[in-house]
């Protein structure tokens, strides 16, 4: 078997690249200026990169692919929550407590989670009212918007800062993880044993919150896998319409590294792997392009 992928980048599509990095320099001091194969790069401290492309027009977030958002670690979630309250530049998005209204900026302000689901149903929240449950505290998880309407996601508290996930949907959460552990060899997210054992369930019928939208979230089933030290999760396609294509959005793709690209290529092809550019030239190495099971793009990248 073919030793599993690490991580290499993210790469997102931006009207401008220089505006954007110094963007993440401010918020999230560990990261670095660089450039990577001729791409603009910001970089975190675990080695890992998101590249960013020019475009003339600011790219697309609907609708909704694959790719959902990106986040650090970082070490306070609470301190970097007060930071960014006084920097014009951020704007904070708030967590809906309930489809009735009511609202916070970190998670661990309202009811903690239980089971492992990082939100409560409806049920739930009654049960929690009724018992007189108080928010936990300390750590949790907050979010905020980016440059190019990009959804950036903090969570702590950690021993270190640096770029820790990205997060996703799909159509067949239990499915996709499947593809992921056949196709890329890709290791199971710890603590997610249970999701893979789930067998092959679509999307629950209870809402959760907190949640981005006042809908409310499915967070049933879940399923994750990481590459080195990032994580990639992801929940259920949360809307009706079908998820699309994440090339020219502004998360145009996901970036794998590998030390053998021929031998990754006549895995993929010989399993039947769709594949959206066969290997070409990248900076000073090579890669290829193939596609996920809810068409997102994932590059590969042979390591030098």
């Amino acid at each position: 078997m073919l030793p599993a992928p690490g991580f290499h980048h993210l790469h997102l599509n931006s009207v401008d690249p220089q505006r954007a990095i110094d963007f993440y320099l401010r918020q999230f001091q560990s990261t670095a200026k660089g450039s990577w194969g001729g791409f603009p790069a910001l970089k975190s401290p675990n080695n890992v990169l998101v590249l960013f492309t020019k475009v003339d027009a600011s790219p697309p977030t609907e609708p909704q692919s694959a790719i959902w958002h990106f986040g650090w670690h970082v070490a306070d979630a609470r301190h970097s929550l007060e930071t960014y309250r006084q920097r014009s530049e951020v704007e904070l998005l708030p967590l809906y407590t309930t489809d009735e209204g009511g609202s916070v900026l970190i998670s661990s302000d309202t009811w903690p989670s239980v089971g492992g689901v990082l939100g409560l149903t409806k049920a739930q929240i009654v049960d929690a009212k009724a018992k007189g449950v108080r928010p936990a505290g300390g750590g949790g998880f907050a979010y905020m918007k980016g440059p190019d309407n990009a959804l950036v996601e903090y969570a702590g508290n950690h021993p270190a800062e640096r770029f820790n996930h990205v997060h996703l949907c799909q159509e067949d959460p239990i499915g996709a993880l499947r593809w992921y552990q056949e196709h890329l060899n890709a290791p199971l997210r710890p603590g997610y044993a249970l999701a893979a054992a789930d067998g092959d369930l679509t999307r629950g019928p209870d809402r959760t919150w907190p949640a981005l939208n006042r809908e409310g979230m499915f967070r049933t089933p879940r399923a994750g896998v990481e590459f080195g030290d990032i994580v990639l999760t992801w929940y259920a396609n949360q809307g009706k319409t079908p998820l699309v294509s994440s090339r020219g959005q502004l998360q145009d793709h996901i970036a794998l590294k590998v030390l053998d690209l021929d031998a990754w290529v006549e895995k993929l092809r010989g399993e039947g792997v769709v594949f959206l550019e066969q290997p070409y030239r990248l900076g000073e190495t090579r890669a290829a392009m193939v596609e996920g099971p809810s068409k997102e793009a994932l590059e590969l990248v042979e390591a030098r």
